[in-house]
């Protein structure tokens, strides 16, 4: 089965166990003339700084850099949940950090990122679950595919944990699993012209 070619506006990306391998395939596969914000939930320690910004600045060809409160989403960006705050997307498309209590023991929570974005963006967000080892993003899947988006997932039997991936098709019906090579292909023919 192949996922129609979305009209996207925004991207949402969760990771958990796993998170720096899969997303070093499909991040950096992005040419510097991707025209989509992309907001990106991984499950971090909450007691120290994170590096993934960082890490991943140095190997990708579009801006990266960690979420700012009221920051407004900006084409050809990938946005990082810092550690211990709950990223959402406001309804105007500016983020905002929360210190709310934790989803699934996980803050951030790729649940809430997802079903904020979805508010926003409705059918044109693209939703991302990618490997790792709890049901976080489940959910969060099933609201972008509620509100007429695309949902994607790592295929569970190529990701490092399956568990995520997994609950996130068993939660989505219409999820659609691929390759990590395949969702970058796909985000990359799903941009604006």
């Amino acid at each position: 089965m192949t996922a129609e070619r979305p009209r996207a506006e925004a991207v949402v990306i969760g990771a958990s166990a796993g998170a720096v391998e899969a997303l070093s395939a499909v991040l950096p596969a992005l040419p510097a003339g991707f025209r989509l914000p992309v907001a990106v939930v991984v499950h971090l320690p909450p007691d120290r700084p994170s590096i993934m910004a960082e890490l991943f600045r140095a190997k990708c060809r579009v801006d990266v850099r960690e979420a700012e409160d009221k920051e407004p989403l900006e084409a050809g960006t990938v946005y990082f949940a810092p550690p211990d705050y709950h990223l959402l997307v406001e309804l105007d498309r500016r983020l905002s950090l929360s210190s709310e209590e934790p989803v699934l023991y996980s803050r951030p929570s790729i649940d809430v990122l997802f079903e904020s974005a979805a508010d926003a963006y409705g059918s044109g967000l693209v939703g991302v679950v990618l490997t790792g080892a709890n049901s976080d993003g489940a959910r969060g899947l099933r609201a972008v595919r509620d509100a007429g988006g695309v949902a994607l997932v790592q295929r569970p039997d190529q990701a490092q944990v399956a568990a995520m991936p997994q609950a996130a098709l068993d939660a989505c019906p219409g999820a659609v699993p691929l390759s990590l090579d395949e969702i970058a292909s796909f985000l990359i023919a799903a941009t604006p012209a």
